[in-house]
C-alpha cells in the first residue's frame, strides 16, 4: 500500500481508501439520531471514510446524513468513501447479496465502496442478529467461507461494490481464502475490531 498526498492508501485492487475514518456504531439504539447529527459534523470537519455495519443498526442515519450534505451542496457521493459489512447471519452465499442490497437500500447508495466479511464466525440464519441457545452460547452455523468469499466477488462482479475485504480473520482464516482454487479478487485488507459485547 502506498500512502497517497490525500491521505489515502491504495489497495492492491487499484482503489484508495482514507487512512482516517469515522466510525458510526451507536451503543444506545435510543440515541440513533444522534448518530444522523454526529455524520453530518464529521462531513463538515473534513471526514471522508464512515466506517459502518449491518450490525450496527445506523446505516438508515448514516445515509440520511450523508445524503442531507450531498443536497445541501457540501460533497458530492464521489467524495465519500462508505466501509459496509457482511454479518455472520449472512454468512450462506445464497445470502451474501441480500445483506449486501439491504445495507444499501437504507444507506441510500447506488454501490459500497468496501465490503468486509464482519468475522470469520457464522452464525445460523435468524431475524435476531445475536442468537444465543439456552446454554448462552450462540447458536453457530457451518459454512465455508470460501463459498462466502465466492458470493462476495459475485457482488464485486456486478458492481454494488467497489472493494471486499474480511475482518477479525486469523491467519490461517486468511491464507485459506487466498489459496482457495479460483480466486478471482484478493481481500483488499483483514480490519482488526475489538468490541466488549463480544467477550
Amino acid at each position: 500500500m502506498a500512502l497517497t498526498k490525500g491521505r489515502r492508501l491504495t489497495m492492491n485492487d487499484g482503489n484508495t481508501i482514507p487512512v482516517i475514518g469515522f466510525g458510526t456504531h451507536c451503543a444506545d439504539p435510543s440515541q440513533k439520531s444522534i448518530c444522523l447529527e454526529s455524520i453530518k459534523i464529521a462531513i463538515e470537519v473534513g471526514f471522508r471514510h464512515f466506517d459502518g455495519a449491518y450490525l450496527y443498526g445506523t446505516e438508515e442515519q448514516v445515509g440520511q446524513a450523508i445524503s442531507q450534505k450531498i443536497a445541501d451542496g457540501t460533497i458530492k457521493r464521489e467524495d465519500i468513501f462508505y466501509t459496509g459489512k457482511l454479518w455472520s447471519t449472512f454468512h450462506r452465499p445464497e445470502l451474501v447479496q441480500k445483506c449486501l442490497e439491504e445495507s444499501l437500500k437504507k444507506l441510500q447508495f447506488d454501490y459500497m465502496d468496501l465490503f468486509i466479511i464482519h468475522n470469520p464466525y457464522s452464525l445460523k440464519p435468524a431475524p435476531e442478529l445475536v442468537q444465543k441457545g439456552e446454554d448462552g452460547k450462540f447458536i453457530t452455523d457451518y459454512v465455508d467461507l470460501r463459498k462466502t468469499w465466492e458470493a462476495m466477488e459475485a457482488c464485486k462482479d456486478a458492481g454494488l461494490v467497489k472493494s471486499i475485504g474480511v475482518s477479525n480473520f486469523t491467519c490461517k482464516q486468511l491464507e485459506m481464502i487466498l489459496n482457495k482454487p479460483g480466486l478471482k479478487y484478493k481481500p483488499v485488507l483483514n480490519q482488526v475490531e475489538c468490541h466488549a459485547y463480544w467477550s
